[in-house]
């Protein structure tokens, strides 16, 4: 059984190693639009939050990220797509928004410590993550239309803040009767 699934949802709540989980499962390819959005803030100089705030002003970025994933609609394939648009982009991929709690969110953000998003204490992971919501939240209302916090968007929402990735893939697997 081949499948697309989109994991939308909260900065912190997981997606990334809950997509790592299920390629591994599943031998599916991850299609990441953070780790995108990364590489270019790093080429530019930039922090993730200075590269979100630029990106409202250059759309040109967003919209080479979005074609990408839109170019995966027709394709067949195991494929896991971390991205807060990829609802959209990839109508076919079945949708999961994971939410979680911001004080929990900041918390596991910093314990990360991923590429260029070292902060000092959670309060400032906690800050950053706040700001980066609203841009992307701002952006994608500009650009598309659409609101990411609509959870109408999505087929199946899940609260990680108090649930281990793998309690997340086995609800995403129950979902999709894995």
């Amino acid at each position: 059984m081949s499948f697309k699934i989109s994991l939308a949802g909260d900065l912190g709540s997981g997606k990334s190693t809950v997509a790592q989980i299920l390629k591994e499962k599943y031998a599916a390819e991850i299609i990441s639009g953070g780790v995108i959005q990364r590489k270019l803030a790093e080429q530019m100089g930039l922090t993730i939050e200075q590269f979100n705030v630029f990106m409202e002003s250059n759309p040109a970025y967003d919209k080479q990220l979005d074609d990408y994933l839109a170019s995966y609609d027709g394709v067949d394939g195991n494929f896991i797509f971390d991205s807060r648009m990829s609802w959209y982009f990839v109508p076919s991929a079945v949708s999961f928004y994971l939410k979680t709690d911001a004080v929990e969110a900041a918390k596991r953000v910093f314990l990360a410590r991923r590429g260029n998003e070292t902060f000092s204490s959670e309060q400032e992971a906690y800050e950053s993550l706040s700001g980066r919501r609203c841009s992307e939240a701002k952006r994608y209302k500009e650009y598309y239309g659409q609101d990411i916090l609509d959870m109408n968007n999505y087929d199946c929402v899940i609260d990680t803040t108090s649930l281990s990735p793998e309690e997340v893939v086995k609800k995403i697997e129950e979902f999709l009767g894995l």
